[in-house]
């Protein structure tokens, strides 16, 4: 059995070394080449923690196995990251395990490079200024991902401490970007692209102060009840989701198919995009939205990529199991 431990990642795995498996994995799920099986996600009753479970197989890549982890609320003040996971992977063929891999930046990477996919996908070519909605520690890493699909020239930054908001100035500043912290008005009439990245639970960015032509990208809910944006939003933007069951259940969507502003047939695989299946924008003056909800299948593709430059370079290593 292979072990990649969670201090080798940052070396190891690039953010487009993600974007390629990410994109590579959404293009199967389209083509029903893979398939994310049942999340459990629970509250354990302890530490205040919520910890669960996603795993899925893709025939593609014979990739195999489950993200184990969760959220704990306190780690900060123990010097940990609040989000702790690692990735189990099993051979296709027998059930052995094959590798375990550690998972905390992998998850943040995974994520970044979901809503990357979609600003390169379905944003405007002549996107120039970027929104950003939290400026919590996965912030940093979507602004980094979504800097690399656009020539962006400004970005703008909202959060509901603007005391944090010195992280995604940070980053502006290594790219070479102007910033500025602006009110949520200012935000929705001047950008381009919004990401949001937050753990709302109620919504933030209103249907209102969104121009025409802007791209959304809806990263922070994926647990039923959180929600970031209005639900009329929804209903009059193209609405597109790394996976359409999670995205009704425990994504943005939720809200807008619960309140009868779009069905569940008017959302759009992301992988049918990246297949030419579908054209996704057509119009520049649509709003198009990319509800991500975070699939397994992502952390199984990265994790994977892991393994695979791990052995290249001679740095994994191996116990009988």
């Amino acid at each position: 059995m292979i072990i990649v431990p969670e201090a080798a990642i940052a070396g190891l795995v690039t953010a487009a070394d993600c974007y390629d498996a990410v994109e590579k994995v959404f293009a199967s799920m389209a083509k029903r080449s893979a398939y994310n099986f049942p999340v459990i996600r629970e509250a354990i009753g302890h530490a205040d923690a919520l910890y669960g479970f996603k795993s899925g197989f893709d025939r593609d890549s014979l990739t195999l196995g489950l993200k184990s982890g969760g959220f704990w609320p306190g780690n900060m003040a123990r010097g940990l990251t609040n989000h702790q996971s690692t990735v189990f992977l099993f051979e296709a063929d027998t059930g052995r395990c094959r590798a375990v891999v550690g998972g905390n930046l992998l998850t943040a990477l995974r994520t970044a490079a979901a809503s990357a996919i979609s600003i390169q996908r379905l944003a405007r070519k002549d996107a120039r200024t970027i929104g950003m909605i939290g400026a919590g520690h996965q912030s940093a890493f979507q602004l980094r991902a979504a800097l690399d699909q656009r020539p962006f020239e400004k970005v703008l930054g909202w959060n509901v401490d603007p005391s944090m908001l010195g992280r995604l100035e940070e980053v502006a500043a290594e790219r070479g970007v102007a910033f500025e912290a602006v009110d949520l008005d200012r935000l929705g009439a001047r950008s381009d692209v919004i990401v949001t990245i937050t753990s709302s639970f109620a919504p933030i960015l209103e249907a209102a102060q969104v121009r025409p032509g802007t791209h959304i990208a809806c990263m922070g809910t994926d647990t039923k009840g959180k929600q970031e944006v209005e639900a009329a939003l929804l209903g009059k933007a193209s609405v597109f989701a790394d996976e359409i069951a999670q995205s009704v259940s425990i994504g943005e969507a939720q809200h807008a198919v619960a309140a009868g502003l779009i069905d569940v047939g008017d959302i759009v695989e992301i992988g049918a995009v990246i297949n030419g299946d579908h054209p996704g924008r057509t119009s520049a003056e649509e709003i198009t939205i990319f509800d991500g909800t975070g699939v397994g299948l992502q952390d199984l593709a990265v994790a994977s990529a892991a393994v695979s430059l791990a052995l290249e370079r001679g740095i994994t290593v191996e116990v009988a199991f």
